[in-house]
C-alpha cells in the first residue's frame, strides 16, 4: 500500500542529504523502488533537470512510483524531492538565474538576462509546432468561449492572454485561482477552449483542472515547455516554448518571456483569421479606453 503523503504541518520545507537517504533506504525497497532510488542516485544532475514523467520513463517505472518514493523520504511530491536534492549539487545563485554569477556588476546582470531573454524566444521559434498553432487557431475561432488557466508565475501569462483576446472581441476568462479554475473546467464542455500555461507541466492545479476539462468535453491547449510532462495527457495541442529556465527553480523567469511571444503569435493570428470584427472592436475599445487617459 503506497504511503500516504506528508500534511502540509510534518513536511519538511527541504530535505537534507536526499542522495544519503535513498541509499540509506535502498535495502528496504522494493525492486521498481531501488531502481529508481538507484537512477536518482547515478543521475543526480540531470534529474534536477527533468520532470517526473522523464524521470519515470528513463528509469522504467511509472509516476506514481516516482511520487511514492518521494513520499517514502517525507517529501510531498517529486518538485521538493527535486529542489532538495539541487540545494546539494547547484550554486545558490543559480537558484536566482543560471548565468549569473556572485559579484557581476548590474550591467553584467542586465545583459545576462536580456540575453536569456532572447536566447529563449529564439530557441522557442525552433521548436514550435506550426502545424500545432494553426491547431490551436481553428480550436478557438470555433469555440463559443475560452478559459485560460495560470497559476503563480503563470498567472500573469493567463490574464495578459484574456486581456489581449478581450481586445480583439473574443469571449474569453482567465482563472487564477486554483478552485475556481476545478469548479470552471468542470462547467465546461465542447464548445468551449481552454488555454493553459505551466512552464513545468507539473503543477497540481492546473493539471486538475486541464484533466477536468478534458473530461468534460472541451478542447485542450497546452503552453508549456518542451519536454515530457504529465499535462501533456490532457492536451490536444501543445505549443512549447524552449527555455533553458532549470525546473528546480520556483519562480518561473526566462520562460516567462517565451510564454508571452507565443500568447502574442497566437492572438495576431486570431485578429487576422477574423480581420474585420478584430479592427472593429479594436478601434471601439480603443476609443473606450481613451477616456483612461490624460
Amino acid at each position: 500500500m503506497p504511503p500516504k503523503p506528508a500534511s502540509a504541518s510534518t513536511a519538511p520545507a527541504s530535505l537534507e542529504g536526499v542522495i544519503r537517504r535513498l541509499e540509506a533506504l535502498k535495502p528496504s525497497l522494493s525492486p521498481v523502488a531501488a531502481r529508481l532510488a538507484d537512477f536518482i542516485i547515478t543521475n543526480a544532475h540531470s534529474v534536477v533537470h527533468m520532470s517526473v514523467t522523464e524521470v519515470a520513463e528513463q528509469a522504467g517505472s511509472s509516476e506514481g512510483s516516482v511520487i511514492s518514493l518521494c513520499q517514502r523520504m517525507g517529501a510531498k511530491g517529486f518538485q521538493q524531492l527535486k529542489i532538495s536534492l539541487a540545494r546539494e549539487l547547484v550554486q545558490p545563485i543559480k537558484f536566482i538565474h543560471e548565468d549569473l554569477e556572485r559579484n557581476d556588476p548590474v550591467d553584467v546582470v542586465v545583459e545576462k538576462v536580456f540575453a536569456s531573454g532572447m536566447q529563449a524566444l529564439q530557441d522557442t521559434l525552433k521548436v514550435l509546432d506550426m502545424s500545432a498553432m494553426a491547431r490551436a487557431v481553428d480550436i478557438i475561432l470555433k469555440a463559443k468561449r475560452i478559459e485560460v488557466y495560470g497559476i503563480g508565475s503563470a498567472a500573469s501569462i493567463a490574464e495578459d492572454a484574456h486581456y489581449r483576446m478581450l481586445r480583439i472581441g473574443l469571449d474569453c476568462k482567465a482563472v487564477v485561482d486554483s478552485h475556481i479554475q476545478a469548479i470552471s473546467a468542470s462547467l465546461t464542455g465542447p464548445d468551449v477552449a481552454v488555454i493553459t500555461v505551466t512552464h513545468s507541466g507539473a503543477t497540481h492545479e492546473t493539471l486538475a483542472a486541464t484533466r477536468l476539462a478534458k473530461e468534460a468535453g472541451a478542447s485542450t491547449i497546452c503552453i508549456t515547455n518542451f519536454g515530457k510532462s504529465p499535462i501533456q495527457a490532457y492536451a490536444d495541442v501543445l505549443l512549447q516554448t524552449m527555455a533553458r529556465e532549470t525546473q528546480f527553480r520556483t519562480e518561473a523567469m526566462t520562460s516567462r518571456i517565451a510564454q508571452l511571444g507565443i500568447v502574442d503569435a497566437l492572438i495576431a493570428a486570431l485578429a487576422l483569421a477574423r480581420h474585420d470584427k478584430s479592427v472593429e472592436t479594436i478601434a471601439k475599445t480603443f476609443d473606450v479606453l481613451s477616456i483612461k487617459r490624460f
